[in-house]
């Protein structure tokens, strides 16, 4: 496996990481924690150094798995986990609660530190630097502290990432992005200049470019949500989709690669319910898109897609 730099960081990461929000979780339907252990062992075997979670991933679950698979390596990866504070099925993002939540983590993953901090997709005004300026001070006394390596936010579009950019001094962002969702493209490069380390959630947009959910699939997980209009629309994107893939890579495949074109990104991070779904994610790696199927990728989201974007 390839590694990238993490932005001005230090950090470097493999291209293509772990995202363990579906490790033995019951909202994804899986609950073999056996198997977990195992996607996080094979992860490793293949190259992978990189790893994201979040303390509601499974209730927990997914750090404690990750602190159980890690542990004998955790100087060797790159972990990576968020904040957020639940009270009364609804979040909250007050300075008071970041201390004990990390606690929480480090507690879970068997650790005392954490590579990577970020703020769980809070309500954009509190993405701002200067509106929430107590909060990221909190995140640089962590740092300071060498609690957290470095600290950043979780977000979908590119005003937010624009504004993180502008307004503080985070070094990592989690963007979502993947061919039918190219939005965030244009502050990519001002991440880039600013040191900024970009990793890539829902590359596979929940599945759909993985190739599985081709013509009527009935979904009955998180993904449940769709109406049927927007699984119509999906439908006939992503037979449009797949007739950009080159013959002879399948389109999990292409999907990673478009993600991994693009030189900004540092990592991308499927997610797996099973080890072989990890280890095919992982190949992805081993090739890359020709520049002429990159720009017809782009050419389908410009046509298709930016000015009526997907519902997610």
């Amino acid at each position: 496996m390839k590694l990238r730099p993490f932005g001005n960081t230090g950090m470097n990461v493999s291209e293509i990481g772990l995202g363990a929000w579906q490790l033995a979780n019951p909202d994804w339907g899986v609950n073999d924690k056996d198997e977990a252990l195992k996607i996080v062992q094979k992860s490793l075997e293949a190259g992978c150094n990189f790893f994201d979670t979040a303390p509601g991933y499974g209730g927990g679950r997914s750090e404690k798995l990750l602190g159980q698979g890690l542990k004998s390596v955790r100087k060797d990866v790159i972990i990576c986990t968020k904040f957020s504070h639940y009270k009364g099925g609804k979040r909250d993002f007050d300075v008071k609660h970041v201390r004990p939540v990390l606690e929480g983590s480090f507690k879970r993953l068997q650790t005392d530190y954490v590579d990577i901090l970020l703020l769980h997709n809070p309500p954009r005004e509190q993405m701002d630097g200067n509106v929430s300026a107590e909060l990221y001070a909190e995140l640089e006394k962590l740092k300071t502290e060498g609690k957290i390596r470095e600290y950043g936010v979780s977000l979908d579009w590119r005003i937010e990432l624009e504004n993180v950019l502008d307004t503080t001094k985070s070094k990592a962002a989690e963007v979502f992005f993947n061919a039918l969702y190219q939005e965030m493209m244009p502050a990519f490069s001002k991440a880039q200049e600013q040191g900024m380390g970009l990793i890539v959630k829902v590359p596979l947009d929940s599945g759909w470019l993985s190739g599985r959910y081709r013509g009527n699939h009935k979904f009955d997980d998180v993904r449940n949500r769709w109406s049927p209009e927007v699984l119509a629309r999906r439908n006939d994107l992503i037979e449009k989709f797949a007739a950009l893939v080159p013959q002879g890579t399948s389109m999990a495949h292409a999907a990673l690669q478009f993600v991994l074109a693009q030189p900004e990104v540092s990592t991308v991070i499927p997610g797996a319910k099973t080890v072989d779904q990890a280890l095919n994610n992982f190949a992805a790696a081993d090739k890359q898109l020709s520049p002429e199927v990159v720009q017809s990728m782009y050419d389908l989201w410009k046509r298709e897609i930016e000015s009526d974007p997907l519902p997610w």
